[in-house]
């Protein structure tokens, strides 16, 4: 049994704001959210810029944090709701049918990070609650209890890939008509003083700006959010009467088994092939490419290598382009937020620019849209996630 997946709900809480919407009007006019963080311990640090939540955003996912909720899981639980709301679910769509599977990182840093330091520093024991909220399937169970969805309730925990293989899961238990409803995206917290630390002693943070595929760029900027997703048999959905934001054709995904901070062109190829074989796509059916495209020096060249692969002389005049410097990256939660990016780009029919962009690395010869947006026709598009440990994953979209 093969069905076709619709996407029917989308939600996000981001450095630009909450709300899908607002993610996408950020992306699309490149208006960055990355700020100067002031964290405790940091003020002779070399880096101090991240994509943080605003004060109204942080005020927000306070409402939702709680002696069992941590950071994370209420920002998941903000963006699901805005999902749940454009989908229009109704009581029962959730139930025995319906699975929920997200993806994170680090789960609860900010609740280990505040009992560590509480422990080690004060000597004050832990919160009484400090387990649950730390976990990283507790983002997915919190849900599940909320909204009565008694299917599988699975978290994925790949680094960076950790959503993008969460929807990708997601896709193939409708497709494959195992379950009628699966909520995906992912969320991630990891702003903390010494989680910021340890990513600074990789050498991969900027101190200035993130400049994918650009000459000059120098490392990439961390970021916060959760992007929760609606994924639905079409059929289903149009019984409803639920609109189809676009669908959900193809993932892929692969592991490099071979180094685990240095990317690899053969994994990451792969990954976007075996995506269009899902798909039932030619590379030329594809329109778009949000790019992984982190900023780093190995990452960007790895990335172009791997894209000329699969879309040969025609990647020139393919846009291909990374939104990471207007709301970070967001580790776990990068695939699903730049999956909405790419349903908002295929539906607006509307190219993201990369901004920061100085210029033409002549080792990447792509289009990566630079610095301003640009009218794309296009039916279909290609989201991309590679995380450390060697985990690729690439996700297709179509218009419906």
């Amino acid at each position: 049994m093969t069905r076709q997946v619709a996407i029917t709900g989308m939600g996000a809480v981001t450095a630009a704001g909450i709300g899908a919407d607002t993610l996408w009007n950020a992306a699309a006019a490149g208006r960055s959210a990355v700020r100067t963080v002031d964290l405790p311990g940091r003020e002779k640090a070399r880096v101090n810029i991240a994509a943080a939540l605003d004060e109204a955003t942080d005020a927000r996912i306070a409402e939702h944090t709680n002696t069992t909720t941590d950071r994370f899981a209420a920002m998941a639980l903000l963006a699901a709701r805005e999902a749940f709301g454009q989908a229009n679910l109704p009581g029962e769509a959730f139930g025995q049918r319906c699975g929920i599977v997200l993806g994170t990182g680090a789960g609860g840093a900010v609740s280990t990070d505040r009992n560590a330091r509480a422990f080690y520093v004060k000597d004050v024991d832990a919160e009484p609650m400090s387990v649950p909220k730390v976990m990283p399937n507790a983002a997915a169970s919190l849900l599940s209890m909320k909204y009565g969805m008694t299917g599988p309730a699975l978290t994925i925990s790949t680094a960076c890939a950790s959503s993008a293989q969460a929807i990708g899961l997601g896709f193939e238990l409708v497709r494959s008509g195992a379950l009628d409803r699966v909520i995906v995206g992912g969320s991630e917290a990891m702003l903390t003083p010494a989680v910021f630390r340890a990513w600074e002693m990789l050498h991969v943070l900027t101190p200035v700006a993130s400049r994918p595929f650009s000459r000059r760029r120098d490392g990439m900027v961390l970021g916060e959010g959760a992007a929760i997703l609606v994924l639905e048999a079409e059929e289903s959905a149009r019984a409803r009467g639920a609109e189809t934001l676009s669908l959900l054709a193809g993932y892929g995904t692969t592991s490099d088994a071979r180094d685990m901070l240095r990317p690899d062109a053969d994994g990451a190829a792969r990954a976007m092939q075996l995506a269009l074989q899902s798909a039932g796509l030619a590379p030329d059916a594809i329109g778009y490419v949000n790019a992984h495209g982190t900023g780093t020096v190995y990452n960007d060249l790895a990335e172009a290598e791997a894209l000329r692969t699969v879309f040969g002389a025609r990647l020139q005049d393919l846009p291909v382009s990374s939104t990471k410097p207007v709301h970070g990256h967001c580790i776990g939660a990068a695939g699903a937020i730049e999956l909405i990016v790419t349903v908002a780009a295929l539906r607006e029919q509307i190219a993201p620019p990369t901004i920061n962009w100085l210029g033409a690395d002549p080792k990447i010869p792509l289009d990566p849209v630079p610095n301003e947006r640009r009218p794309a026709a296009m039916d279909a598009a290609l989201c991309n996630s590679f995380a450390f440990g060697g985990i690729n994953a690439s996700l297709v979209v179509r218009r419906a």
